[in-house]
């Protein structure tokens, strides 16, 4: 079967199985089939050679009540970020501008904290607001959130709101035992509700095992609706967190490229509609493995230097690596 048939056929294609023996299936291909296979389900639901541009900006960092053994922002870790309070509003409209003027089409705004407490409303509320005006789509994560607050949100107009399960259900309590998994499935009820749009994804390389990475998949595609935005993160390991320390100098510290390639491919098969995000760690990939995985189906970045609390590939890097692949951004 020649690639043009492969694309043909992912037009009549059957509804992806999404149970834990149709994802394990996947993850069995040969490579360059799975690759194919998710290349064509993405060319079928997705512009072609476009990828959507976001820029995160840390609100408030560090100090999280939090215990996820990845984050240097964990007031458990012992990483040296310091707790910090909530920046003003004027700040981050700045940083939104010069994100759109860099060709960013959606803002994320990440603040740690285990969720926002009633004080904080009002500011985050004016800085949805803010954003919105200059005309980019708005993104928030801030812990867990009441339906209460989830409303409030959507009524300001955020367009998505990012909870990550990060996980497998049952890997989960080897990462964080400060809140549950069914914790985590709480928020995004509640955000669904509320009409906002759901950001949902995870972290890979923690330790886990394929098996959990199938689990983890197959929790994200049978949500009651699939998330619209899909961030696959690879760790990145930070010295002074329980993850970092553990793992920094074994094999499990950064996965295998071709297993994350997988994974992305994957992950476009069984949630053909969802936007997949490379984030966290995409900094260590080769460019061959970053062009793979937007062949698998990866369709958005964060750009710019920095996320939360670690380093990312700037703009001038993401360029220069779009020319030599003839993408182009997608707002």
């Amino acid at each position: 079967m020649n690639h043009l048939s492969l694309i043909d056929s992912a037009s009549v294609a059957p509804l992806p199985d999404i149970s834990r023996d149709g994802i394990a299936a996947l993850f069995e291909l040969p490579f360059l089939d799975l690759v194919a296979q998710a290349h064509a389900v993405h060319l079928r639901h997705h512009p072609r050679n476009a990828v959507q541009l976001s820029t995160l900006l840390s609100i408030k960092t560090g100090g999280c009540a939090e215990d996820c053994g990845y984050c240097s922002q964990s007031a458990f870790a012992k990483s040296g970020v310091k707790a910090e309070k909530l920046i003003d509003a004027d700040t981050v409209v700045a940083a939104a501008q010069e994100a759109k003027a860099a060709g960013s089409g959606r803002f994320c705004m990440g603040a740690a904290w285990r969720e926002p407490k009633a004080r904080d409303m009002p500011a985050l509320l004016d800085m949805v607001r803010r954003v919105k005006e200059l005309g980019l789509e708005t993104c928030m994560t801030l812990g867990m959130l009441s339906s209460e607050q989830a409303d409030a949100l959507a009524e300001a107009g955020l367009d998505y709101y990012n909870h990550n399960i990060d996980t497998s259900p049952e890997h989960y309590a080897n990462v964080i035992t400060t809140r549950s998994f069914q914790d985590r499935l709480d928020t995004l009820d509640h955000v669904r509700r509320s009409g906002m749009a759901v950001c949902c994804g995870g972290i890979l390389g923690m330790g886990e095992t394929r098996e959990d990475r199938i689990g983890f998949l197959h929790a994200l595609a049978t949500l009651p609706e699939p998330p619209d935005s899909v961030p696959l993160n690879a760790l990145v390991p930070i010295s002074g967190t329980v993850l970092g320390d553990m793992l920094a100098d074994t094999p499990l510290a950064r996965i295998d490229e071709i297993e994350f390639i997988r994974t992305v491919a994957a992950a476009r098969i069984t949630m053909p509609h969802s936007v997949v995000r490379l984030s966290a760690g995409r900094e260590s990939m080769s460019e061959a493995g970053q062009a793979l995985c937007f062949m698998a189906g990866a369709n958005s970045i964060f750009t710019g230097d920095r996320l939360l609390t670690t380093g990312n590939n700037g703009g001038d890097a993401d360029a220069a690596l779009f020319a030599k692949l003839g993408l182009g951004p997608s707002i």
